[in-house]
């Protein structure tokens, strides 16, 4: 899979996502996925901290709960 820069607005008929591929083993993990199922967005974020990661904006998951770090 490349690897690409875009300035400015970008369309995907096919949805988005961002992907990990280990080194040692070529395994592919998704981090973020981003679609349509034709009737909703559909937002997917894997792996989110599950304690206050102390970063101002960064998002982790507080036992469920959806949590924006305030540092």
């Amino acid at each position: 899979m490349a690897t690409t820069t875009f300035n400015g607005p970008v369309r995907s008929q096919n949805g988005f996502k961002d992907v990990t591929v280990a080194a040692n083993t070529g395994t592919e993990t998704t981090n973020i996925s981003i679609t349509y199922d034709g009737a909703n967005s559909v937002v997917i974020l894997n792996n989110l901290p599950t304690s206050d990661p102390a970063v101002v904006g960064q998002l982790w998951n507080n036992a469920g709960v959806l949590t924006v770090s305030a540092g």
